[in-house]
Order: C-alpha cells, then sequence, then structure tokens
C-alpha cells in the first residue's frame, strides 16, 4: 500500500492510496466462488452454476462488496500508518482502474494537536458568599409574597395594590392589535405593564374611568408601536391589598415543616440559600474558567465537529421550545459561535484531563449525584435510583471529570476570593 498526505488546510489532508489490483481480484474471485455455491438460479442445481454464469449475474455487485471493503480498511490502515486522527468521515474519490493498480484519494478533516500553555496564570476571582440576617429576613418577605391573599379595598390605589381593571389602547384613534383586556390584574409597581402604563393606575377606585397617555420604547418588541405614544382608557372594578401571613409556625407549616416551626423553618431557608450560592459560585467560577481557557489557548477546530455541533444545539432548542417540525426550526446559523466555543472548549478540557491523567472513581460519581438530588425530599430514594441507572450514570460521569479538569486549573492556576453578600451575588444590579 503506497501513501502520500497532503495539507490542503489548517486541518484538512487529501490522503491518496494505491493498493496492487492482484489482491482484490483474488477476493472477487473468491467471494464469487462462495456465491456459486449457494445460489439459485433457474435451470441449474445449486451449487452445479458454471463460474462464467455466476460472474455474469453477480460480478458487478460482488466487485461493488469487495471494493467498499478495501476502502474502508485500506483508509483505517493508512491513517493508523500516518498516525493520523480523522475528526469525521472522509469524502471519498477513486481513480480509473489502469488494470495493475486501484487508487483512492481521500479528503478529510483532523483533530488539532496542540500543547496547552499558561494554565498556570489563569486568574479567577473567587466568590465568597456572606449570608447576613439582612438576607435571610429578604428571602422570607419573598416567601410570605408566595403566600400571599388579596382584600377588596375600599380606597384609592397605590404602589403594591392589585387594581383589576378593563383597558382599551387607541393609536391615532384605533384599537391596536392586543390593545384591549378585561378584567385583566395587575399589581402596581411589579413591572407587569409598562411603567406610564402602571403610574397611571395610581390614584383610583372602584368604578373610576381615566385617560392618559403610555409611551412605548424604541426596541417594544411591536413595531408598530415601537417609540410611539398611545391612549389607554381604563376602567376600575375594584382595588385590592396584599395580605402577608404572619412569620410564625403556621407559615414555616405552609412549607411543609412540620416539626420545630418558624426557627427550624429559618434554618432550612439559610441551608437552601447557601446550596443556591455554593452551586451559582461553581457556575460562575466555571465560567471564568473556560473563558480564560479559550483566551490562553486558542484553536482551530474541525469544520465537521462544529457542524455536529450545530445541529446538536439546534435539535435541543426545538426540545426546549417543544417544535417536532423541522421547518420551524431556528435557523441553523444562529448556533455557530456557541457550537465553536463547545467544540474547541470540549478540545481543550479533553487535553487536560489527558495531560494531567484525571481519573474518577465511584465516590466521586456518588458525591455529584448526591448534589444534584440535595432538593429533593426523597433524596435518598432518587440517590439509589441514579446510581443504579447505567444510562443516567453515562451521562453524569463526563460532568464528573469535567469538574476534575476545572479543580485542577483552580489548584493550579491563581485564585483571588471575594467577598460579597447574597443579595448582590445573586441579584447583581443591571449594568
Amino acid at each position: 500500500m503506497d501513501v502520500t498526505v497532503k495539507s490542503i488546510g489548517a486541518l484538512e489532508r487529501s490522503m491518496r492510496v494505491e493498493l496492487p489490483i492482484e489482491p482484490i481480484e483474488q477476493q472477487v474471485d473468491s467471494r464469487l466462488k462462495s456465491v456459486g455455491r449457494t445460489a439459485k438460479i433457474k435451470g441449474f442445481r445449486p451449487g452445479k452454476v458454471p463460474a462464467k454464469v455466476v460472474k455474469q449475474r453477480f460480478g458487478k455487485q460482488v466487485r461493488k462488496e469487495v471494493l467498499s471493503d478495501v476502502l474502508q480498511k485500506s483508509f483505517s490502515a493508512a491513517v493508523t500508518q500516518e498516525k493520523l486522527r480523522p475528526a469525521g468521515g472522509p469524502k471519498i474519490e477513486t481513480e480509473a482502474e489502469n488494470g495493475k493498480t486501484f487508487a483512492f484519494t481521500a479528503t478529510f478533516e483532523v483533530m488539532p494537536e496542540f500543547e496547552l500553555k499558561n494554565l498556570e496564570k489563569i486568574e479567577i476571582d473567587k466568590p465568597e458568599v456572606t449570608i447576613g440576617d439582612d438576607d435571610i429576613d429578604a428571602m422570607l418577605a419573598s416567601l410570605q409574597k408566595q403566600k400571599a391573599t388579596w382584600e377588596v379595598v375600599d380606597r384609592k390605589s397605590g404602589e403594591g395594590d392589585r387594581v383589576v381593571i378593563d383597558f382599551v389602547g387607541k393609536l391615532k384613534g384605533e384599537v391596536f392589535p392586543g390593545g384591549e383586556g378585561k378584567d385583566y390584574q395587575i399589581v402596581i409597581g411589579a413591572g407587569q405593564m409598562l411603567a406610564d402604563f402602571e403610574k397611571g393606575l395610581e390614584g383610583m377606585q372602584a368604578g373610576d374611568e381615566k385617560t392618559f397617555k403610555v409611551k412605548f420604547p424604541k426596541d417594544y418588541h411591536a413595531e408598530e408601536l415601537a417609540g410611539k405614544k398611545a391612549d389607554f382608557t381604563i376602567t376600575a372594578h375594584r382595588v385590592e391589598a396584599e395580605i402577608l401571613p404572619e412569620l410564625n409556625d403556621d407559615f414555616a407549616a405552609m412549607f411543609n415543616v412540620a416539626e420545630g416551626g418558624l426557627k427550624r423553618f429559618k434554618a432550612d431557608v439559610r441551608e437552601n440559600m447557601e446550596r443556591e450560592a455554593d452551586l451559582k459560585v461553581r457556575t460562575d467560577v466555571r465560567e471564568q474558567v473556560m473563558k480564560a481557557l479559550l483566551e490562553a489557548n486558542p484553536l482551530a477546530i474541525p469544520q465537521t465537529l462544529k457542524h455536529q455541533e450545530m445541529h446538536a444545539l439546534q435539535r435541543e432548542a426545538m426540545q426546549r421550545l417543544g417544535l417536532k417540525d423541522a421547518e420551524h426550526a431556528p435557523p441553523l446559523g444562529d448556533f455557530s459561535a456557541a457550537a465553536e466555543q463547545r467544540v474547541a472548549l470540549g478540545l481543550l478540557l479533553r487535553q487536560v484531563i489527558s495531560d494531567k491523567e484525571l481519573t474518577t472513581d465511584a465516590a466521586m460519581l456518588r458525591a455529584r449525584v448526591e448534589e444534584l438530588c440535595a432538593g429533593y425530599e426523597n433524596s435518598d430514594e432518587m440517590v439509589n435510583m441514579y446510581l443504579s441507572n447505567p444510562q443516567v450514570m453515562e451521562q453524569i460521569e463526563p460532568m464528573v471529570i469535567e469538574q476534575q479538569a476545572v479543580d485542577w486549573i483552580l489548584d493550579n492556576g491563581k485564585v483571588k476570593p471575594k467577598k460579597i453578600s447574597f443579595g448582590e451575588f445573586m441579584n447583581p444590579p443591571a449594568s
């Protein structure tokens, strides 16, 4: 086998393979003899069909099958011989036979060869989240709102009240699509509607009718309304005040805390906040590591892998959106940048894992499963169910080994602690 390899791009290779024709012809003859022993042709007894008739009837198909096998095996042998790592299937072009040799050219991309650089120089800001009494109080207030009730009041509406209204919106005297609503519930100041609209509801009482202008922002999703002013006529049916439950043992019982009352509930709230903060810290740190890893090791990626990843992301998007018809799928090009980043990160992380000989074990897998199941009431049952499901564990193992790579970079890079309150960390101000 004669093999010649040419580079026709950063990762694209053209490989010509030439083989002697004689062994191929021998394979064809051998397979035709095998076919002849079992072939059923009218006018001949099984096993007694003349070789000429067998070749005439089955020769083309047998030769096609043999050449297909030869192509597959010789391509595999050639890339092994040349120490190439194809990133995907090749495009094959065969040459006209000359009676002496069989030759083909395979065009394909190879996996990039690279050495990781500057891992020890990666700098990470690691949040150290503090949960103070103010954070606990804020969380309890949020939970109170979840269990709030509404009571009709005979007074003018104000911030925080819920008003039940009918409204009609007009643009240049004409009602626009979506500009009407009946028995619509709006909490003033909650941001359900545009700020001008909610402001206009203040000071209304049951039975009041009021007309005011609302200016739509320039980037409003409905183009026909963007940047324009509309007239809204409002009819108020009732004004309701929010009634918050008291913070006591009965309140704790609303969240299935049967023993320990409010004290136990507050401890549970803190524990959940710690778990939530820890998860976000790890997500934040991981994103920093990934970004720094890419910046320190720019990488040319095989377009074959990128296109595969684009299709995978498109399928994931369709599942999230509940779409089954491919015609309604988001455009494939929308996933180009994300796919490129995913592929590059995957290659870099695999190299970290290989270079540093990182492994995982049963204890690590169990710890990850326990983290995933920590929020469930029947967490022990969920853990056992996950651990006993090979398909689930096949998905979890790559997550664990990837975390090993991230942890190695953190342990060997430059990590700077950054103290921050729970509220500021979980709800950063809009930039």
